[in-house]
Formats: structure tokens, C-alpha cells, sequence
């Protein structure tokens, strides 16, 4: 076993911890390690736009975890990507920049006490590293690392789909996000002249990379945080001062130096099982698998959120889409081709094209519901496409109320930790399921989808009760890949503390000194839209948070 020092070790190289290894280590004062188990983002897939469908369930590139069988879905369990290689989830992820909406950073400086979650406090940061195709204005910065273009193809179905939207009340918009995403548009997506724009590309290489205070161990597997009685605070309160590394060739510990900091990044899922391996979670779960407890945190592994999409297919008529376009050799070729010589077509595609924000019902104060719209159709993903011509209208509940939990098997690193979303486990969230599909039928019937005479697929138009609804939701949903939460931030000390709080707004680990986390998973609710980009905004502020803890020397 060897050992190493640093002033910040950093877990988890995906969408935070890309960010803040740039910004820690352009002190070059400071030295830091970036750890990531998985490999490099070198699979040529991977900055393919349309190489999600290659990524996505492949080892190389995914950790390839399941959720336990829900309930909410009728007893089936889901496949549960999650990155695993340089760029983590921006590496596999649908490209799509979202930021949300304004109240939702309002909620959580109101939830954590803390005015600098604010949304126009937050709309700052999202500048600082923006690099948007329409250069800086009052909403959007220029020249940052993270780049964001339009789509490079257009389909008549999803223009159709759009202007249904609108004859059904929905208001077109060209930016989602400028703090309210109500309307109907194209998403703008994390690309730069056709290829992936993921994190790694953006924040590692070629900055980090040429730093010599920088160090790097990829296929290097985080086992155990490494806590020491911290002497400073008079109480005893552990300090984590490292971590134990499986490399594959042997076991690796990496320390940090007096006053620095260890931060967590592997995300809702990883930070959780690093947690809890620790000793830092439920105790009574963690003595039922022989784990001593080092500080009982209820909320570690709780409050898990996530947005399930109930994925509605409409049969069309007198239109190409993706199924029969690509259903042939010659017509693989063609795709391959435009690619190749223009980089745009089909290879370029999101997963997702057409988004629309609306409501439930008319009573709703904000959009609660979001559609990612698609010139394709498949029984599920990862299945092949369907041999007729179709599209998909996939609506989410932006807000959901149901909650679930993240908890190790065992003591184990290897294995994979259980999953339970627990979807449509409240009466609200399986109401709002009837509605979302009651709606995307009301578009559909709209004189501007007439010509292409749409017939429901799924879930079929002979369910038309709540009930029935509801559970057909259960039958054809599935995760859209935002789980956020289980290491959720808020107010841990004081009268008015959250016992199930697990970081503060600061985003330090609550009852030890010398640890944060900074992925998803501080989230206290789930941001209404695509998680990625709000999880850079988080690493940039924990960057400066980090920052100004060593020049005050804390």
C-alpha cells in the first residue's frame, strides 16, 4: 500500500468533480488529486451525439446499476445509467442544457436559510462558465468553458408537434432558460460543432492537464473515507483526512494536508455508497451490515427524487421518422454519411429534440410538467425501433413528491448499492400521471398534427379513468436519469435544524470537519428540468466556497 498527499483529493471526475479540478487547481500552490473509477473518455461513442445508445449499458462506459422492483410501476425494476469515465454523466447523458426555474433556487434558499442559493444569486454563476451561441446578454455569458449551441436538424413531425402545442395554449419560446420555461421549442444542447461537449473536454484537458499541481488516477475505485479526531474544534469531531483508493493492482491511500479539504463528487448514487462504506448513514442499517457507525445520519441515502417520464407513442402517417429512416442498410449509410461530411442528421441527435414546459391544470402557479418529444418509438430503451413510423411524447412531473432511498447491501465496495425510487408512490404525483397523459392527448388532437392522421400506440385510448391511467403510467414510464437528493443540504444547526439534513449550505458534511459534497445529491428538491448544468452551477459555488476557506485559513 502506498501513500500520497494533497491539499484536496477530489472523488468522482464526472460533471462537479471536472469543474472544481480546474478551478482548485489553478492555485498552483495547491496541489490535487482527481480520482475516477472509471477509464478515460476515450471510446469514440462517447462524442458521438447519438452514441448515448452505445453508452448507456455499457461497462465501459456505465455503472450499470438497476433499481429494486417498484411498486409505483407495477413490480418492474429500470436500468439506472450512470457515468462512469471521465466526465461522469456529461459523458452520457441527452446533451440537453436546462437550468430550471427560478423558484426552484428560491425553495432551496428558503429550505437551507442560505440567500445565496437565491436564483438571482445562482444566475451569475451559470454565467461564469457559459459559453452560449447567441453570445452574453442579461441571461447568458459568453466565452466560459461549457458550451451550448443550437440542434443541427430539424423534423417536420416535432414542428408539427410544436404548433399543436401552442393551438393548445402552450406559448412557443426560444430559451428555456431565463428563470420561467414555459413554452414549446427546440432544446439548446451541450455540443460544439456536432460532437458531445461533455465536462472533461470542457474543464480537464487541455487545462488541468498541463498543471504540474495536478494529478489524476483514473479505473481507481474510492473504498473508505479516513477520519481523525480533529484537535481544532474541542470536541472531538472527526476529520476526514483521506481515503483508501482499489486501483485494481493493490489498495492506494491518498491524504490530504493540514487544512485541506476532501470532497466528494461521485454523485447521488456513488457519494451515498462512499458514505456509508465510511460509516456515516443510518446506523441501525449500517450495524445490520457489520458496519461500525462513525455519525448516524438518517438522511444519507434518503429523499431520493428523480423525474419519471410516462413515454406516450403516436403512430403517424405521410412523414419519415427515425424508425424507417434507419431500418435499412441504405438508409444507416445516408445517416452515417450526413454525419460524416456535415455533422448533422440523426448522429447528432439528442436523445430528445422538442421539449415543452406547461401545467397539470390551469390552478398550477408554474409549469409542472415537461415533455421531451421524439421522432422515434421503441418499447424501451436500449430495444430496437419500432418498424412503423412514429413519435414519442414523453411527459415528466417537474415536481414529484414521492421519495426514495439509496442504501448499501453490504460492506462491500463492489457491490452495487439497492435502488428504490419509489415513483408514484403519492396520491399527488399519480394524479398529476392521469393529467400529463389526459394533456398530451389534448396536443395531439390539435389541427396542426391532422395531416399525419397520429394514433395512440401507447398507453392506448381505451383507458381513459384515473385509475386506469395511473397504472398505465406504472406500465410505460420509465427514468429520465435525474436522481438528485440523498445527501440533500438545509439548516443543520440550531432551533430550526433538518435532522435529516446530511450537508449544510455550504455544502460541508454535517458532524465531521474537512469533507464536503458537491454532485446532485445536495439537492434538496429536484430542479424542475435536466440536472446537469445545475450541478456545474453547484461545483463552481463549492469552488469558491473551497477557495475562501484556505486564504482565511479554516
Amino acid at each position: 500500500m502506498s501513500e500520497a498527499t494533497f491539499d484536496y483529493l477530489i472523488i468522482g471526475a464526472g460533471t462537479a468533480g471536472s469543474l472544481l479540478a480546474n478551478r482548485l487547481s489553478a492555485d498552483p500552490g495547491k496541489r490535487v488529486l482527481l480520482i475516477e473509477a472509471g477509464g478515460r473518455d476515450d471510446y469514440h461513442w462517447i462524442h458521438i451525439p447519438v452514441g448515448y445508445l452505445y453508452c448507456i449499458g455499457n461497462p465501459r462506459t456505465d455503472w450499470l446499476y438497476q433499481t429494486e422492483p417498484d411498486a409505483g410501476l407495477n413490480g418492474r425494476t429500470l436500468r439506472y445509467p450512470r457515468g462512469k469515465t471521465l466526465g461522469g454523466c456529461s459523458s452520457i447523458n441527452g446533451m440537453i442544457y436546462m437550468r430550471g426555474q427560478s423558484r426552484d433556487y428560491d425553495q432551496w434558499a428558503a429550505l437551507t436559510g442560505e440567500d445565496s442559493w437565491r436564483w438571482d444569486a445562482v444566475l451569475p454563476v451559470f454565467k461564469q462558465h457559459e459559453d452560449h451561441h447567441r453570445g452574453a446578454d442579461d441571461f447568458h455569458g459568453a466565452g466560459g468553458e461549457w458550451r451550448i449551441e443550437r440542434q443541427r436538424l430539424r423534423w417536420d413531425i416535432l414542428d408539427a408537434f410544436a404548433q399543436a402545442a401552442q393551438q393548445a395554449g402552450i406559448p412557443a419560446t426560444a430559451d428555456f432558460n431565463r428563470g420561467s420555461n414555459e413554452g414549446v421549442g427546440y432544446f439548446e444542447v451541450n455540443q460544439k460543432s456536432g460532437w458531445r461537449w461533455n465536462t472533461a473536454k470542457a474543464f480537464l484537458r487541455p487545462t488541468c492537464y498541463g498543471r504540474p499541481n495536478f494529478e489524476m488516477w483514473t479505473v481507481g475505485q474510492a473504498t473508505k473515507l479516513l477520519f481523525e479526531p480533529d484537535p481544532s474544534t474541542g470536541d472531538g469531531r472527526p476529520r476526514c483526512v483521506g481515503l483508501q483508493v482499489w486501483t485494481g493492482h493493490g489498495m492506494e491511500t491518498a491524504r490530504v494536508r493540514s487544512g485541506g479539504e476532501v470532497i466528494l463528487s461521485a454523485g447521488s448514487i456513488g457519494s451515498v455508497q462512499l458514505l456509508q462504506l465510511s460509516g456515516i448513514g443510518p446506523a441501525a442499517h449500517l450495524q445490520s451490515l457489520g458496519i461500525e457507525p462513525l455519525l448516524d445520519l438518517p438522511g444519507v441515502g434518503a429523499n431520493l427524487q428523480d423525474h419519471l417520464q410516462i413515454r406516450a407513442v403516436f403512430k403517424v402517417q405521410g412523414t419519415r421518422t427515425l424508425n424507417t429512416l434507419s431500418n435499412s442498410l441504405w438508409g444507416k449509410a445516408r445517416i452515417g454519411l450526413q454525419y460524416a461530411l456535415t455533422r448533422s442528421g440523426p448522429m447528432s441527435m439528442a436523445p430528445s429534440q422538442l421539449g415543452a414546459f406547461t401545467r397539470s391544470a390551469p390552478d398550477k402557479a408554474w409549469p409542472d410538467l415537461e415533455y421531451h418529444v421524439q421522432p422515434l418509438s421503441l418499447d424501451a430503451f436500449g430495444e430496437p425501433l419500432h418498424g412503423f413510423d412514429a413519435f414519442t411524447a414523453s411527459v415528466c412531473n417537474l415536481n414529484p413528491t414521492s421519495r426514495g432511498t439509496v442504501r448499501i447491501r453490504s460492506p462491500r465496495f463492489e457491490d452495487a448499492p439497492a435502488i428504490a425510487p419509489n415513483y408514484l408512490s403519492t396520491e399527488e404525483d399519480r394524479r398529476i400521471a392521469a393529467q400529463s397523459l389526459r394533456l398530451t392527448r389534448r396536443i395531439v388532437a390539435q389541427p396542426a398534427l391532422a395531416r399525419f392522421a397520429p394514433q395512440e400506440f401507447k398507453p392506448g385510448v381505451q383507458y381513459q379513468s384515473d385509475e386506469e391511467l395511473a397504472r398505465l403510467a406504472g406500465d410505460i414510464a420509465t427514468t429520465i436519469f435525474h436522481p438528485v437528493g440523498t445527501t440533500k443540504m438545509g439548516v443543520t444547526e440550531g432551533p430550526g435544524a433538518d435532522p435529516m439534513a446530511v450537508v449544510d449550505a455550504q455544502l460541508r458534511l454535517r458532524g465531521v470537519t474537512g469533507l464536503r459534497v458537491v454532485d446532485a445529491g445536495v439537492m434538496p428538491t429536484i430542479t424542475s428540468g435536466n440536472t446537469n448544468s445545475p450541478t456545474l452551477m453547484i461545483a463552481e459555488k463549492a469552488a469558491a466556497w473551497i477557495r475562501a476557506a484556505a486564504a482565511a485559513g479554516r
